[in-house]
């Protein structure tokens, strides 16, 4: 078919692009990514974030400036540790507030520090996070709590902090077991979590994975916020990118070649 060869010589390149790239699509994910957060309970926010694409899901409340509780700390600890005097006794205060949760260090460090909060808040962009009259009265989101995160994963791999996340105590300070609600997520390598002083109106957890960070917050006890993390993520495949797209189809074109011809064209002889 000397006709079809020369269609072939004079389009050669782009041919087999098209040619290549109808059959090395990608298949779809074994497990879908977290992409329908609709059934989260409103007493619970979840975000999530896949860092390697930046590809972010959130439920309804994500945004919501809720209490911050212990996992503020990540954001006085950050503060500390790039712009604070450098002295040793600052890192190991701020090394207990991220393993162990202290109170007492992170009231050391907020009184010494009072703009840390919100000088990291502007810094990532954190538009739900403030301080309130002390670092225990501040509020964030889940969101931010995620943006933060993933923004260390991915200009910051060797912070401290992310390195306290990954060594944290199984028990805090106060006697509070460490282990619950995102913690419990395939894939999980570090966590910080967060409680009210009664243990039970509101907590929150945030845990990071290789590639992704996820966090949340519960008006409600460990159990319903564990309970509600593992509804939404506990099937989902947390480090697959999202599934690409199709290859639309070729509109017919007189004088080029199908599909068929162009891989019988391209296959060795």
């Amino acid at each position: 078919m000397p006709a079809l060869r020369r269609i072939f010589t004079r389009t050669a390149v782009p041919i087999v692009g098209i040619a290549l790239a109808l059959t090395c699509t990608a298949p779809a994910q074994a497990l879908p990514t977290p992409a329908d957060f609709a059934d989260v309970p409103s007493r619970t926010s979840i975000s999530y974030e896949h860092v390697p694409t930046g590809t972010y899901v959130g439920s309804a409340e994500d945004n919501s400036a809720r209490p911050g509780l212990s996992t503020v700390k990540l954001y006085m600890a950050d503060y500390v540790v790039r712009y604070g005097d450098g002295s040793a006794r600052d890192r190991d205060l701020a090394a207990r507030m991220v393993q162990v949760s202290d109170d007492g260090a992170a009231s050391v460090l907020d009184n010494k520090y009072p703009q840390a909060i919100d000088v990291t808040a502007a810094e990532f962009g954190l538009t739900s996070t403030s301080r309130g009259g002390f670092w225990g009265s501040s509020y964030t989101s889940t969101a931010d709590t995620v943006r933060f995160l993933a923004a260390k994963k991915r200009t910051d791999p060797a912070s401290p902090i992310l390195a306290w996340m990954n060594s944290a105590a199984p028990v805090a300070a106060d006697g509070m077991v460490q282990d619950w609600g995102t913690e419990q997520l395939p894939g999980v390598i570090g966590s910080k979590w967060g409680w009210a002083d009664d243990r039970s109106s509101v907590v929150a957890s945030a845990s990071i994975g290789d590639d992704f960070v996820v966090a949340s917050n519960t008006y409600g006890s460990t159990r319903s916020n564990t309970d509600d993390v593992l509804t939404t993520l506990g099937g989902v495949d947390l480090t697959a990118p999202p599934a690409p797209a199709p290859v639309p189809n070729l509109p017919a074109i007189p004088g080029l070649p199908s599909v068929e011809e162009l891989l019988q064209m391209l296959a060795p002889r």
